[in-house]
């Protein structure tokens, strides 16, 4: 798969292939947070101001689409989703063919001694958003959602950087590659939209927007090439954007993928909704 005109060149190292950064390197320019930022304490006067909010308890799941299956594993589109948007920001990275990481990812041996424990993954919150400031009252207030962040953030890292047989099922594990395949396939033709669509400031630092281009490729190829519905393709694409970028992304990437849905995608027939994670 070849580069996109919007991104040249890539560092020649993955962060997320084996132990996600919680820290991206923007080009030299400045530093975009990969996973929900740790939440930090202003050292002025009460009340205090965290860097953003804890996040919200974990919904429970809807009724027929549990967050892991009878083998305790992930089995959501969602999952499926936040495993594309992941291999497809490494390949990026290292230059690579975005099926080909993934099969390569998947069929990695594990360490001698590695042990994963799926309890992370009932911790594990698929809709966990970074936020604006949040005041407290005291500094005692400020600690325990230090400390709460910290522990939902290195639950985050165990999960995203455990081997994916062990985190995925089946389902989730074909539907990724699946993506990733679309996405492969489409790539060429929609890097000529994407550079149409998006900010002129995201054309000047295209490697400090990998993430982003990356969540509109695989909202592009869903669309495309596997027929899900406009409207959840692009609500999906949003989540990851507020999970995984910065404060103004999301509604960038929202703007970006209704304008390819009115001027670049011809109307067919409606394709059934697909249920979120």
């Amino acid at each position: 798969m070849a580069a996109p005109a919007a991104v040249s060149s890539f560092p020649s190292s993955s962060p997320v292939a084996h132990r996600p950064q919680r820290r991206l390197p923007a080009a030299g320019r400045r530093t975009r947070t990969l996973l929900p930022p740790a939440r930090t304490v202003a050292s002025s006067r009460a009340p205090l101001v965290v860097s953003s909010p804890p996040p919200t308890p974990a919904p429970a799941p809807a009724p027929g689409q549990p967050k892991v299956d009878r083998s305790g594993r992930f089995c959501s589109p969602r999952a499926a989703r936040e495993l594309a948007l992941m291999v497809s920001y490494a390949a990026c990275l290292e230059g690579a063919d975005v099926v080909r990481h993934f099969d390569r990812r998947v069929a990695a041996r594990r360490e001698d001694g590695y042990v994963f424990n799926k309890a992370s993954l009932q911790s594990y919150n698929f809709m966990s958003f970074c936020g604006g400031p949040l005041e407290v009252a005291t500094e005692e207030e400020a600690q325990k959602l230090m400390n709460q962040n910290e522990k939902d953030s290195a639950n985050e890292a165990e999960v995203l950087s455990a081997p994916p047989r062990l985190v995925y099922n089946n389902f989730v594990l074909r539907l990724a590659r699946d993506m990733l395949v679309a996405v492969a396939s489409g790539w060429d033709q929609h890097v000529e939209v994407i550079n149409k669509i998006i900010p002129q400031y995201w054309k000047d630092e295209p490697v400090a927007r990998i993430i982003e281009l990356c969540i509109l490729h695989i909202a592009m190829a869903e669309m495309t090439s596997r027929g899900t519905p406009h409207k959840v393709a692009i609500n999906e694409a949003v989540d990851l954007a507020k999970r995984f970028c910065d404060g103004g992304a999301p509604r960038i990437i929202n703007g970006c993928l209704r304008t390819y849905v009115k001027d670049h995608i011809s109307n067919g027939p409606s394709q059934p909704a697909e249920s979120k994670a």
